[in-house]
């Protein structure tokens, strides 16, 4: 069986031509995407890190009574949010909320658009579908690597990888919940002379607001779980001491603070859930 392996493909070869190629020739825009995506970090981070953290607590309390009309589960959010306080790890969990919410403002400017247009066009949405699947299963880890070579260490190559895995999941929903809408409501909107624009926003995108909701709840549960993996290439957050209590082979930190990941899915979980 030598023959076969005296044939390898070279793809490793190929990717890492690709990524040369790229590094050489779009050093500009890499810069500026490094510019702009810092630029949404630190004001993330100034929102959450510039009030006392009471206050922060009991605007994410108000938002949630705001979105469910529930006070329990609003009570959850503000405990929650303490006990986190209360095990100090809040500018840890600020770090990493900053990481989630600037995820899912790429993920949902990028992943909504692109889905409502596989949607009306299934050849596009084909020739889509075995992308997103490697990009769901290709190890993560192997996403720090061109991170690295492209934006350096820190918050944003974090926020790339993140990007990277998490992307198929709105694009996945958004073109579930277009795809769904009943043809009967087509009809009668096309009946009555809608365009097909007016069809999108008044029929379209309100009947699959539920899926692209289920999108953004999946997207802020899929970039939570990349904290730690971030961690490893400079990014703040949760995972730094995750990270540290393995290295250190330290099972009150690591438990301390995966429990504290734990709570903060949770909150946000209950937080953004869709009432159905």
């Amino acid at each position: 069986m030598d023959w076969i392996t005296e044939t390898k493909i070279p793809v490793g070869k190929w990717a890492a031509a690709v990524f040369d190629w790229l590094q050489e020739n779009f050093v500009v825009f890499f810069d500026a995407l490094s510019e702009a995506l810092e630029a949404l970090i630190n004001a993330i981070l100034w929102v959450l890190q510039g009030p006392n953290p009471l206050i922060v607590i009991a605007i994410f309390a108000g938002l949630t009574f705001a979105l469910h009309r529930n006070w329990k589960t609003s009570l959850m959010v503000a405990l929650g949010f303490l006990f986190i306080l209360n095990q100090d790890y809040w500018e840890e969990t600020t770090e990493s909320l900053t990481l989630v919410l600037s995820a899912c403002v790429v993920c949902m400017g990028v992943g909504v658009p692109i889905g409502i247009a596989a949607a009306h066009r299934p050849r596009l949405y084909a020739w889509m579908r075995p992308v997103l699947d490697l990009m769901q299963t290709l190890p993560t880890f192997v996403y720090l690597i061109p991170a690295i070579v492209f934006f350096g260490i820190g918050m944003v190559p974090g926020l790339i990888a993140t990007v990277i895995f998490v992307l198929p999941a709105p694009i996945r929903l958004t073109h579930l919940g277009v795809t769904s809408t009943p043809q009967a409501l087509l009809e009668a909107a096309q009946a009555f002379g809608a365009t097909p624009h007016q069809t999108l926003v008044k029929v379209e995108l309100p009947y699959a607001l539920p899926q692209i909701m289920t999108g953004l709840n999946q997207t802020i549960m899929l970039s939570l779980s990349m904290v730690v993996i971030a961690a490893l290439v400079g990014a703040d957050g949760l995972g730094v001491p995750v990270v540290r209590a393995l290295n250190q082979v330290n099972t009150a930190l690591g438990f301390e603070s995966g429990f504290v990941i734990v709570v903060l899915a949770i909150l946000l979980d209950r937080m953004l859930r869709v009432d159905r």
